[in-house]
């Protein structure tokens, strides 16, 4: 009986420590939570209060450390800024207080904070004056000398900052240290009471995770006796889906079987890029595997990776690892010959480099190239192959720009095709054209370039069944005209070939003597029909014309060094131009009449100036922000299909928007010189960078797009621009045998209807087209003849005024180096899109396991895309980079993923219906390989038609 009462009586004072324990654990930890919870109020962040605490995020040390904020879960990017921005500024204010506390100055923090003064660079602008009045007068020498003190240059500012916020952190440990190191007092004295209860009780505390028992004989999971096993050996190439696997073990170095709850999180970085993970626990087929967690990614950069392994907050054994991966062998689809257009000009006997970028499967570049796998094949025009000038080009590797240089030194002049191949497979842009020259002909080509006026061949025109005329062929730095002299006096211009990469020459031999430099040449540039010349200066003409186009339009064939180019040629030609301040005053209420009224007397070289807008009856200095708000009212005025000036048609789902033929009254051409004014200035000032950069948010269709970069539009544009159409006429005649269904018979002509469906006029598309059927033979033709009429003609004035208002301050042969894509990019850039909002908003047909499996491996696979892949995926499937104002939620229709009923084929799009089918797959690798391979290969078939 005694002893029952002594054991009652022992486990009561047991119990009351144990509460006072408690009670000091719970008022520490209390006090801390209650700063962290008053600091995300403070901020307007209370929503995540519970988030931060189950991350164990508890000081506000912690709230502004930039490795804490890793930790946190993909959230939308606004509010992923917001978090960002209140860290930062806590992170600042963290390192003044200590900064203060070093120069014992703490007590003036909060007079200091009512100064606006939050930051130690705060403390520079801060005066004496202001200073004196704030501050007592016994701190204000301490507080002088302390300021005195600060560095004077950037770099030993910032390594203060970095040693006062580690002060910050280590402080805060050691506050925890000291409190924790009282309670140990408490929890030493009652160790031995408390053992023996563990013993025969499961836990001290309902909130325990464990029993004291299972900490005396360590039988709990335990971060750092836990293990990681690499899948691979390094190095390692990119390209491969990585795997690993985390071993957990409990303290005693027995396997812990591992689940939802313990917490177990990867982080994986690659510079400021995020890695997206797929993780599998534990092994239903294998028990012996339930202490495993495999986790998966995908490495397609070469480079340094950072990954972390935690479990509850707690880094395993190790962690966090380094882990580099380097770049593939080479894949000649993927290398590319550097700033080559479609021919090279060279002289005899003078060696030619062409540099050769080595690429692995992946873009990366491939260092410590064997280029003896290089090969070249070369032939005179219109010949076989031929060994001995095939054995004209010498390759040699530069290691200082990770580059082939091929030295081509040919014998003779002439036009050759040369072909360069990486083991036998040809490189992506492998074909060159090499026009070699005399001593006497290659001075003429310099005279020629260095000429500022135009410089004319004589040459003949061929035309099938008519007899040659004499032609003058003309060329300037921006076009090749052709001209007939009537009576040989009077010139009359035939037509014109904007100087761009689009414009092609195509150099055929002269029957008569292959070695001359005379023979035919084709022009064609995809948006008419082409031309065929006869000239005995054939070399000449190409060899200029190639020179002066290599000159004005450059660049390489990557969407990154097209954009360096182009931003680096518009700095030059508007580089005499100051960019001083002009005054810009516009009303809100009226705010495209007065943009009109205030911009159109602007010279050129105003419009290079810095806008400063000002808005009628509002006060406000213009800093950047009116300015910007300025762009982006006007660009919704000028682009919004609500507006009359750029609609979609016939109200397209898909909300590209296209120049107006029928628009309002009080809509004129002079409004579309605006827009393109406007468009012109976003992109002189995105050159500039900076806090300059700007964006049109449009919504363009494809057809305008190609018709800015003078390429040729034709049927397959419908199907992006206008929908409706597309599926119920275009679809109709691809598909369906028209000799044989005389029913359904259409002529090669178009009828034109008011808004009250009146027939206003019938336009024939092809001669004689309204009494002429459309057949299988001529269906292509009458359907290029219909983009014609209703992309093109239709709207030629509206676009003529657009280009000339763009044409104020961007050279035209400067946009069209880029194809539609990439011009939208240009323009629009990609924008931001959330893959949390992308996938919040999605439409998935289908359910099951395995479809779950699918949308996993999709999403991290999307999360792990740069933003130009992002954009482009957006691009293969609703046909534009830009979202609605409002994102995911304003896509219409909605964004749908439907599961083909096929394996292991490249997803498809109906950008009819923002639509993407995507096939099964066997693994994640083969998954992110057909994605990338379907928006980079399959998303721009479009002007190779």
């Amino acid at each position: 009986m005694w002893q029952l009462a002594q054991s009652f009586i022992t486990v009561l004072f047991m119990c009351l420590l144990v509460y006072f324990g408690r009670y000091m654990v719970t008022e520490y930890l209390n006090d801390e939570t209650n700063e962290v919870d008053e600091w995300l109020e403070q901020n307007e962040l209370g929503d995540y209060k519970k988030l931060y605490k189950d991350l164990g995020i508890s000081t506000l040390s912690g709230c502004g450390s930039p490795e804490q904020l890793e930790r946190l879960p993909e959230l939308p990017a606004s509010e992923e800024r917001r978090l960002r921005r209140a860290a930062t500024l806590l992170q600042q204010r963290l390192v003044l207080r200590q900064w203060l506390v070093t120069h014992r100055l703490q007590h003036a923090y909060s007079r200091l904070l009512s100064l606006d003064v939050s930051s130690l660079e705060d403390v520079y602008w801060l005066e004496d004056k202001t200073a004196r009045h704030a501050l007592d007068a016994k701190d204000f020498a301490p507080w002088s000398a302390a300021r005195r003190s600060l560095p004077t240059g950037k770099e030993e500012l910032q390594t203060l900052k970095a040693d006062l916020w580690s002060a910050v952190v280590k402080n805060s440990r050691h506050q925890d240290a000291w409190t924790w190191g009282g309670m140990l007092v408490v929890s030493v004295s009652v160790a031995g009471l408390v053992t023996l209860a563990a013993v025969t009780q499961p836990a001290l505390a309902p909130e325990a995770k464990h029993s004291l028992l299972q900490y005396v004989t360590g039988k709990y999971l335990h971060p750092p006796s836990c293990k990681v096993e690499w899948g691979w050996t390094e190095p390692r190439e990119v390209g491969d889906c990585m795997c690993f696997t985390v071993h957990c073990f409990q303290r005693n170095g027995q396997p812990y079987p591992v689940c939802d709850t313990d917490q177990l999180a990867v982080n994986i970085a690659h510079g400021t890029r995020k890695i997206s993970t797929v993780m599998e626990l534990g092994s239903a087929a294998d028990p012996a595997q339930a202490n495993t967690a495999r986790v998966q990614f995908t490495v397609r950069t070469a480079g340094l990776y950072i990954i972390s392994v935690m479990i509850g907050g707690v880094p395993v054994s190790g962690s966090p690892y380094r882990k580099w991966f380097v770049a593939g062998a080479v894949v000649a689809r993927r290398s590319r010959v550097r700033l080559c257009g479609a021919a090279l000009v060279a002289s005899v006997g003078h060696p030619r480099r062409v540099h050769v970028a080595p690429r692995d499967q992946w873009d990366n570049p491939v260092p410590h190239t064997d280029y003896t796998g290089f090969s070249l094949r070369m032939n005179r025009l219109g010949q076989p192959e031929d060994p001995k000038l095939s054995a004209c080009g010498v390759f040699t590797y530069d290691a200082v720009n990770v580059q082939v240089t091929l030295s081509l030194t040919v014998p003779e002049p002439g036009v050759y095709r040369a072909t360069l191949l990486y083991e036998d497979a040809p490189l992506h842009n492998a074909n060159i054209d090499l026009i070699v020259l005399s001593a006497s002909d290659t001075a003429i080509v310099q005279r020629n370039i260095s000429c500022k006026q135009h410089i004319s061949y004589a040459a003949q025109l061929l035309a099938a069944g008519n007899k040659p005329r004499a032609v003058s062929c003309c060329l300037t730095s921006r076009q090749l005209v052709l001209k007939e002299y009537v009576l040989k006096v009077i010139p009359r211009r035939i037509t014109a070939f904007r100087l761009c990469p689009g414009t092609r020459l195509i150099l055929s031999p002269d029957p008569d003597n292959p070695h001359s430099r005379g023979g035919v040449l084709t022009v064609e540039d995809g948006a008419g029909p082409p031309v065929r010349l006869s000239s005995a200066e054939r070399d000449l003409i190409a060899a200029t014309f190639t020179q002066l186009r290599s000159e004005h339009c450059g660049g390489d064939d990557s969407f990154k060094n097209k954009q360096d180019y182009f931003y680096s040629e518009v700095r030059k030609v508007h580089a005499r131009h100051p960019h001083d301040k002009i005054a810009i005053r516009v009303s809100r209420a009226a705010l495209l009449a007065s943009s009109l009224k205030a911009t159109k007397h602007l010279s050129m070289q105003d419009w290079c100036k810095n806008f400063d807008v000002s808005f009628q009856g509002e006060q406000g200095v213009d800093w950047g922000g009116v300015r910007r708000e300025w762009f982006s009212l006007l660009c919704t005025q000028l682009f919004d299909g609500k507006h009359g000036l750029f609609v979609p048609f016939n109200d397209s789902p898909t909300g590209l928007v296209h120049p107006n033929p029928d628009r309002p009254p009080h809509l004129k051409l002079k409004h579309f010189e605006l827009a393109g004014k406007i468009v012109g200035k976003c992109l002189y000032e995105s050159a500039l960078g900076g806090s300059y950069r700007q964006l049109v948010r449009a919504r363009l269709t494809r057809s305008f797009l190609a018709m800015i970069i003078g390429t040729r539009v034709h049927y397959k544009y419908f199907e992006q621009d206008d929908p409706e159409l597309y599926l119920s006429l275009i679809k109709y005649v691809l598909e369906t045998d028209l000799d044989a269904a005389p029913a359904a018979e259409l002529f090669c002509c178009d009828d034109v209807y008011d808004r009250c469906g009146r027939l206003l006029q019938q336009r024939d598309l092809l001669p004689r087209g309204s009494v002429t059927p459309v057949t299988n033979a001529n269906k292509h033709r009458y359907l290029d003849a219909l983009a014609q009429w209703r992309l093109c003609t239709r709207v030629r004035a509206e676009t003529a005024a657009f280009l000339r208002g763009l044409a104020t301050l961007i050279p035209d042969n400067l946009l069209a180096i880029f194809d539609e894509n990439e011009l939208e990019l240009l323009i629009c850039g990609s924008g931001e899109v959330s893959v949390a909002d992308w996938k919040a908003h999605a439409l998935v047909a289908g359910a099951g396991r395995d479809q779950r499996r699918l949308m996993g491996w999709f999403w991290a696979a999307v999360a792990n895309f740069t933003t130009e892949e992002r954009a482009r995926l957006l691009q293969f499937t609703t046909g534009c980079s830009q979202l609605p104002p409002a994102g995911f939620q304003e896509l219409n229709p909605r964004f749908q993923i439907t599961l083909a009923p096929t394996f292991g084929a490249l997803p498809t799009a109906h950008t009819c219906f923002n639509q993407l089918c995507l096939p099964d797959y066997d693994s994640y690798e083969q998954l992110v390989r057909a994605l990338l391979w379907a928006i980079n290969e399959g998303g721009e078939g479009f002007p190779l038609i």
